[in-house]
């Protein structure tokens, strides 16, 4: 008896698209290299959220307060692979926005698109002001598209008749990282599995290798939950203050849905609107109804979550692809098509360039913050505000790259004066981590000796005193002079950070305190602010 081996003939229509797709996340890692370097010429800093990740990747665990462990690694392995400079911390997250590109292209071609719909739907995904945004800065929010999307592919690709064993591999692996980069994935995954079951391709679900994909997901973030088990599910208490100290804004079905639009572009929703509509009708995309489905049970799901808008962004790139492929099967005579070209829509493209440009001040902060401010005035341009703060003249996004240098200074000069022996003692209590993380990384950078810094926000408290007594203390913090002086000696005012661009909640005194009274002694259970 002989056997034969079926092989499966290389598919040069994907070998094609995998060109495509790879010169416009080229175009994409560029862009958002020479945005980087330019938006640090002209003045702005690192990003408050930077620091922390910075400091967490100096603490790596399997968890943390807020959020999963994949964020502190990328921050490590940014560190010792490209330095600490600001593009250098950088340069791992705009390599995830480009795989994000990349992947946006394999999908238009896994729903049936060729190069015109693989070249609309990357350039509409590189014009969007949300990845612009966070792709640019150090974040976990840059990979997290990167894992939706390799989900999405993974079962376009088996329903295009792809090895279930790799593609279920590749699945529950990718989900797995997700889960591991940050919670939102097990949303996205109840809607995806929603959106399955609701159509004949639940039967994805049901084989021995979909049962060994999901097992593999299930696995990998059981490291995370037992650190969350272990330290008394901090993530749970971080979420439940956001909720009942109302640090959310919480906005209605309309403004929800415009700042959708908002966030990918005006100009695009006539692209990824097009391809929910596709889907939904399942007509020219017949097998990929599910995908439709899922992204609205997503949507009302974060709705009904008061979810802030940008928690939707990673579902994106999947309905800007359907969408470009449904444009191509509309316009399949027009000339730019028939002849497979990557500018087959002239029009829409010249208009998203140029719209694009003129809206970018506000999702990079191309503009010095004066210019900035007369800039949006002039364009009548708005930034909504995703939290209960009051801002600057500028919005958080930017606003949070500013003020750090200011404490630096204050905080190191105050420590240089004192003596020998003091220096041995002090340490610096900041606030928040923002405050904690600055100090902690650019003091080293800068060649600036500084004590111990420690906080009680998040994963600070959890690394504790760090051998601190209270007694001799710079104070980074809110409190005033009265509310002080009932628990040390000496309160002496050293400084203040009141940069005119950085939060407002960031205009705080900078305090050396002295003497901690035995009536108020230090209680490190009360400094924990998981917020």
């Amino acid at each position: 008896m002989t056997s034969t081996t079926v092989v499966q003939q290389p598919d040069p229509t994907l070998r094609a698209a995998i060109r495509t797709a790879a010169i416009f996340a080229a175009v994409k890692l560029l862009l958002t290299f020479a945005l980087t370097l330019y938006t640090q010429h002209i003045g702005y800093s690192y990003f408050r959220d930077e620091f922390y990740y910075i400091a967490c990747g100096r603490h790596l665990a399997w968890g943390y307060v807020d959020h999963g462990p994949v964020v502190a690694v990328q921050a490590r392995l940014g560190e010792i692979l490209f330095g600490d400079s600001v593009f250098a911390i950088r340069i791992l997250s705009a390599a995830a926005g480009a795989v994000m590109i990349f992947l946006c292209g394999l999908i238009a071609w896994a729903l049936g698109g060729r190069r015109p719909s693989q070249s609309l739907a990357t350039m509409a995904l590189i014009c969007a002001p949300q990845f612009i945004g966070t792709d640019g800065f150090l974040s976990m929010n840059s990979f997290e598209p990167m894992f939706w999307m390799g989900c999405v592919l993974a079962l376009l690709m088996m329903l295009r008749g792809r090895s279930e064993r790799l593609w279920w591999l590749i699945f529950g692996f990718s989900a797995g990282i997700g889960m591991l980069n940050k919670p939102s994935m097990v949303f996205f995954l109840f809607a995806l599995g929603i959106g399955l079951l609701c159509t004949p391709q639940r039967q994805l679900l049901f084989t021995r290798w979909a049962a060994f994909g999901i097992a593999l997901l299930i696995s990998i973030p059981v490291p995370y939950l037992l650190w969350q088990w272990h330290n008394h599910w901090p993530l749970l208490e971080f979420l439940e203050n956001g909720r009942r100290h109302g640090k959310n804004v919480i906005v209605p079905i309309l403004p929800f849905t415009i700042t959708q639009i908002l966030d990918m572009h005006p100009v695009n929703v006539v692209i990824w609107g097009t391809g929910v509509v596709a889907l939904l009708r399942g007509k020219s995309m017949m097998r990929a109804r599910w995908l439709g489905i899922t992204y609205l049970v997503f949507f009302a799901l974060m709705f009904a979550m008061h979810a802030k808008d940008y928690y939707l962004a990673g579902i994106y790139p999947a309905m800007i692809a359907a969408g470009a492929v449904a444009w191509e099967h509309r316009f399949a005579a027009s000339r730019g098509v028939r002849m497979n070209s990557v500018f087959a829509f002239p029009v829409y493209t010249t208009i998203l360039i140029i719209t694009s440009i003129l809206i970018l001040p506000m999702s990079s902060p191309v503009l010095k913050p004066e210019m900035w401010v007369r800039y949006t005035r002039a364009m009548k341009l708005s930034h909504p505000e995703q939290e209960h703060f009051a801002s600057t003249a500028l919005p958080q996004f930017f606003a949070d790259r500013f003020g750090w240098q200011q404490e630096l200074n204050i905080v190191s000069a105050t420590y240089a004066r004192l003596s020998e022996e003091d220096k041995k003692r002090v340490c610096v209590f900041a606030g928040n981590y923002g405050e904690a993380g600055a100090l902690q990384f650019l003091g080293p950078v800068e060649g600036k000796p500084l004590p111990r810094v420690i906080s009680g926000q998040n994963n600070y408290w959890l690394w504790g005193m760090q051998g601190c007594t209270g007694d001799l203390v710079i104070a980074v913090i809110y409190d005033t002079p009265e509310e002080l002086a009932p628990k040390y000696e000496h309160v002496e005012i050293v400084g203040r950070m009141d940069d005119p661009w950085s939060m407002s909640f960031e205009h705080r005194n900078i305090y050396l305190l002295r003497g901690r009274k035995p009536t108020a002694p230090v209680n490190w259970a009360d400094e924990k602010d998981y917020f």
